[in-house]
């Protein structure tokens, strides 16, 4: 995993990775009074835990535009040497997936923690 963090980009992997660990802290901190039956006004937090997807998303997004980077590189690479082997040019773009699938992979996440969080909740209010 650690492979994967350096080879897709210390600061865009850094920058995807302090994402998740403020889209956790958020969900934690807004969840924990439902959980323990500190929040009196369920609607609120219903409409605080939504900004999960929206720090999910933003993770996503952040990955895509560490891919494009990548992109960017790939491309000017090839264009400063030319003939490239494929195999050299197809590692290239391989790397800058990872920064996308790491983003997806937060993204995910992210909805897991809403579905579970918004139905417990929801079975509050009701």
């Amino acid at each position: 995993m650690k492979h994967f963090f350096y080879t897709g980009g210390p600061l865009i992997m850094g920058t995807i990775t302090v994402i998740l660990i403020v889209m956790i802290a958020w969900a934690i901190f807004h969840f924990l009074p439902v959980l323990i039956n500190k929040e009196t006004d369920l609607k609120k937090s219903l409409s605080r835990l939504k900004y999960i997807k929206t720090i999910g998303t933003f993770g996503m997004v952040s990955g895509f535009l560490g891919q494009l980077i990548g992109l960017y590189q790939v491309f000017d690479f090839l264009e400063k040497y030319g003939d490239l082997s494929q195999s050299l040019i197809g590692g290239g773009l391989k790397v800058s997936l990872i920064p996308s699938i790491y983003g997806i992979l937060i993204f995910l996440l992210s909805l897991l923690f809403w579905m579970v969080f918004d139905y417990h909740v929801v079975k509050k209010l009701e």
